[in-house]
């Protein structure tokens, strides 16, 4: 068994320390801001809020009143188009259309944790939920092992009254079997003209039709993704903002085509006909640490040419030109601040993409020379975060995520390298938010969650990816990754597992539910001694507690709870006691501790001797202590078969 040492503690409002290890707060502050900052961006679309800010932007696509009828219909609806087509946003939004009733609106897991039997588990089905599974980036064998359970999974679907919509995986399209075909929906891709002049009414920006036929705006709707359609709306609404609304729907238009233009082709021919690595290296230096401080260039540039074995130049350092020199010949200007950035707009990620595209043989050394950049070198937080965001959006272009968790584990393996950890929960947090890659990420969180050889600045960067990013999207997955942690983890690290896990399942009912089945079930399984804690702090004698579910699970904890030395249970039963001197709570918050005390007399006479001494302990409120304390007995001798003593008439 693992070794938990901690003290019970009801319930924390702040940070708690343990006295243990070098203290993070400053740091561990600025890397919860900044995933908060970046969630904020990719807004979590199952809350109503952000449901409702959706559907206000939404423009049905062809044959999305076929999948309405379906689901109403079936209660179960697959969705089937190409990648960027709105497949997502339109299931969202037919379950945002069903009508509220008494379930939850969530996603369903698109990893197996702990899972060893079907991939797909009837527990997440609560009457009357609208859940949506996205498989669109699933792989064939566990979409192969869903649809041999979807159809027990659907059975109680319908007995619970519960709505499922499933985004399909196109790419395995000839995987779909031939009885599930007649639940699909091939769902259109909506004009997105209709999209981007949506998205702008709701921003208030109503331009004239005039202003919208130029054909640089109808190419770039023509080729971009739907998401990349509201991207513009929202550069659009940025400059509108920031410019000031003198200038007009036409200028803004153009700034933001401007930083959405593509470049490929110039940068292409700018890198062919460049022939000294240098000044490649200034070209790649610039576009990753674009409008930063020419000194900070000039050290990635050397960097690069350093880990890319480029031989010493042996020509004296005056017979060069000086840096400022170097950086105008490729194209780049200095802003009054003394900052450095390319002339041309958009510039900078058509290098990026150029490098990742076309040199994919040195993409392991631009990973290298990218951590070793951010290791020796200081720059504000900003720059800090925009340079990892540009990387990370390389990487995962390019379909190389692991490079991403292999920085999170670099940037955490030093205690005294605390400043990575802002930079290290990013990392993971861009993975995390990506549609293609996200379930990669969770996947792996997962696993390093489960590994007792994970470091400890990895474990604290993780308790803070789940609880500030992998929260907002997949809660239940957040939860499962959290509890391992909480589990596996000492110390101030573990004390924060412990608190994010038990935040988290206090938000919703169906997370408390889960939460209490996990810890019951670990309880009953007596492996860890992290359950036993987590549970006296989370089991609430009021909170849904005559729901069926919920007192079977605290019946098993309460159970397992009592098994041990009276001492460690003595203070949360006082607490339960307490709860029990409201009459609307007592019978069901005793029949919970009566019902775990009931498979051992001796157990329940504990129970009763620390129900006497905390009638003892209070002398304000005898009269409700001594009626609870009664009604207690009544419930132990019913329990044991003793029935109360009647007098003779």
């Amino acid at each position: 068994m693992n070794e938990f040492g901690g003290s019970y503690v009801h319930e924390a409002r702040s940070a708690v320390h343990s006295g243990e290890g070098p203290q993070y707060n400053f740091y561990l502050q600025a890397a919860a801001s900044r995933l908060r900052e970046q969630a904020s961006r990719r807004p979590l679309v199952i809350a109503q809020a952000d449901r409702e800010h959706l559907h206000r932007r939404f423009v049905p696509p062809p044959r999305l009143q076929q999948a309405r009828q379906l689901l109403r219909n079936s209660c179960t609806v697959l969705i089937d188009g190409l990648p960027g087509s709105g497949r997502r946003t339109a299931a969202l939004i037919l379950l945002h259309e069903l009508s509220d009733t008494a379930g939850s609106f969530h996603e369903l897991p698109d990893t197996s944790d702990d899972r060893t039997a079907s991939p797909l588990d009837v527990r997440d089905i609560n009457r009357g939920d609208r859940l949506l599974l996205d498989l669109s980036e699933v792989e064939e064998s566990r979409y192969l092992g869903i649809q041999e359970a979807f159809s027990d999974f659907r059975s109680h679907l319908v007995g619970q009254g519960a709505h499922l919509v499933v985004v399909l995986p196109h790419h395995l399209g000839y995987l779909l079997r031939g009885d599930l075909r007649h639940l699909t929906v091939d769902m259109g891709r909506p004009s997105a003209k209709r999209v981007f002049v949506r998205h702008l009414r709701q921003e208030n920006i109503l331009p004239p039709a005039a202003e919208l036929g130029g054909p640089e705006l109808a190419a770039h709707l023509a080729r971009a993704p739907l998401r990349d359609v509201a991207d513009l709306a929202d550069r659009i609404r940025r400059c509108r903002d920031g410019a000031g609304a003198d200038q007009g729907f036409p200028h803004w238009l153009s700034d933001s085509l401007a930083g959405a233009a593509d470049h490929t082709a110039r940068v292409a021919a700018d890198i062919s006909a460049e022939q000294n690595g240098r000044r490649k290296a200034l070209l790649l230096s610039l576009a990753m640490f674009h409008g930063t401080a020419p000194g900070k260039v000039l050290h990635a540039a050397n960097s690069l040419l350093t880990v890319l074995g480029h031989p010493p130049d042996t020509t004296p350092r005056l017979e060069h030109s000086d840096l400022h020199a170097e950086l105008s010949e490729i194209g780049a200007e200095t802003l009054p601040d003394g900052r450095v950035q390319f002339r041309i707009q958009g510039y900078d990620q058509a290098v990026r993409n150029h490098f990742w595209t076309y040199l994919p043989d040195i993409r392991r050394q631009l990973r290298d020379w990218f951590s070793t950049c951010r290791m020796q070198t200081g720059a504000e937080p900003s720059e800090h975060s925009e340079a990892v965001a540009r990387f990370a959006e390389q990487v995962l272009r390019s379909n190389r995520p692991e490079d991403l968790t292999w920085l999170a584990k670099q940037w955490t393996l030093h205690t005294a390298r605390a400043d990575l950890l802002p930079d290290a929960s990013q990392v993971l947090a861009l993975g995390l938010a990506d549609d293609q890659h996200g379930r990669f990420f969770r996947q792996q969180i997962y696993d390093w969650s489960m590994d007792t050889a994970t470091t400890h600045g990895l474990r604290r960067v993780l308790v803070l990816v789940c609880s500030e990013a992998m929260a907002r999207s997949h809660p239940d997955q957040a939860l499962v990754r959290l509890h391992h942690l909480a589990r596996r983890t000492s110390g101030s690290v573990g004390m924060a597992a412990r608190q994010a896990v038990l935040d988290l399942a206090r938000t919703d009912n169906r997370l408390y539910r889960r939460m209490l089945d996990r810890l019951s079930t670990g309880i009953t399984q007596g492996q860890w001694d992290a359950d036993f804690d987590l549970f006296l702090t989370l089991a609430d004698p009021v909170r849904l507690i005559r729901s069926h579910s919920v007192s079977g699970s605290l019946v098993l904890g309460w159970t397992g709870i009592l098994s041990r030395p009276v001492a460690y249970w003595t203070t949360p039963t006082v607490y339960w006691l307490n709860a029990c001197r409201d009459i609307r709570h007592r019978d069901a918050a005793l029949d919970i501790l009566v019902a775990a005390s009931a498979t051992d007399v001796r157990t329940s006479g504990r129970l009763y001797r620390v129900a006497l001494d905390w009638v003892r302990a209070d002398a304000g409120d005898t009269a409700r202590r001594e009626q609870t304390v009664s009604d207690l007995l009544l419930k132990i001798n019913a329990a044991q078969g003793i029935e109360p003593y009647k007098h003779a008439v």
